[in-house]
């Protein structure tokens, strides 16, 4: 499982023109899920993304997480992450999960880091979306589930 983290000062997706799911200060996350990821793979996420500090401390210092600063997350599902390039022009997605297994891991993810007491907000799985934030730092973090990134 792989996730693209970006600090937002806010975010929203848009599916036909209509707000679908926004977020404040906090995070937008593009979860990908792939072949052989589990419950286990979205519990670690999960977790790493709720207690990710990168928002200023009083010194300025990236010493803060999410629930410091009430933040939530815009999660949005992104099979794209597993997009492989290496050959040729066309990438290629046999490394993504099939739809129906990703989207059960996508709203497992999504529940999990409710669980954490962050407000989750979410982008419709499958529709073609159009998504706008603002980065603020810019802060991006790549995490993924497996050593092998």
């Amino acid at each position: 499982m792989r996730a693209v983290i970006q600090r937002v000062s806010e975010a929203r997706v848009s599916v036909e023109g209509q707000i679908v799911g926004e977020v404040g200060p906090g995070f937008l996350v593009l979860l990908g899920v792939g072949h052989g990821d589990t419950e286990a793979d979205a519990d670690y996420l999960a977790d790493k993304v709720a207690h990710l500090r990168v928002f200023e401390d009083a010194e300025g210092k990236m010493n803060r997480g999410l629930q410091d600063v009430d933040g939530g997350a815009l999660v949005i599902s992104q099979f794209t992450l597993y997009g492989d390039a290496r050959r040729g022009r066309r990438p290629s997605f046999t490394d993504a999960a099939p739809p129906e297994e990703a989207n059960r891991l996508y709203e497992y993810f999504c529940k999990q880091l409710a669980g954490f007491g962050i407000p989750v907000s979410r982008g419709i799985f499958q529709a073609s979306m159009s998504v706008s934030l603002v980065n603020e730092g810019p802060v991006t973090m790549l995490l993924d589930s497996k050593k092998e990134f």
